[in-house]
Order: C-alpha cells, then sequence, then structure tokens
C-alpha cells in the first residue's frame, strides 16, 4: 500500500531556505575555488577562478554572478567528464 506524504507549508520549509538545492546548475570545474564569506544567518560564498596555471586566482564574484561566467567557459578539459 502506497502512503502519500502531505505537503503542507511546515513540511516543505521555507522557499528561502539555505539549505535547500540551488536553483541553479554550475558545472564541476578543477579550477575552481569557493571560498566561504562569514555572515550571521546566511551562508555567502565567492568564487575564484584558478585557470591555467592555479598562481593568480581571478574573483568571479558570488555564486549567483560567476554562474553566466563558469557555463560560457569553452575549456572543456577543465570539467569532469560526466559534465561535458
Amino acid at each position: 500500500m502506497a502512503l502519500t506524504v502531505a505537503t503542507t507549508e511546515h513540511a516543505r520549509g521555507p522557499e528561502g531556505d539555505a539549505s535547500r538545492l540551488a536553483p541553479h546548475r554550475i558545472k564541476r570545474c578543477t579550477f575552481r575555488r569557493l571560498v566561504s564569506i562569514d555572515r550571521p544567518n546566511e551562508r555567502v560564498y565567492e568564487v575564484e577562478c584558478l585557470y591555467p596555471d592555479r598562481r593568480v586566482p581571478i574573483p568571479l564574484g558570488d555564486l549567483d554572478s560567476c554562474l553566466p561566467i563558469c557555463n560560457a567557459c569553452t575549456a572543456a578539459h577543465i570539467f569532469r567528464a560526466d559534465e561535458d
């Protein structure tokens, strides 16, 4: 017998909950570095690109602003094989 799960507002949680998965998809890159910024009551990450030599990081901003930059990258060899 299958049971249905009640989907109340309490069960789903708030829409802005930081523990929920992000609605955007970003490719997994071997040269991307995420830096956690300590702010009370929120989870914020700054993104840096270390391509090509991993010596000088290029700041890309936060996760939302780096999304179009990282997804437009054409260096296919830096992404995981399952992401190409």
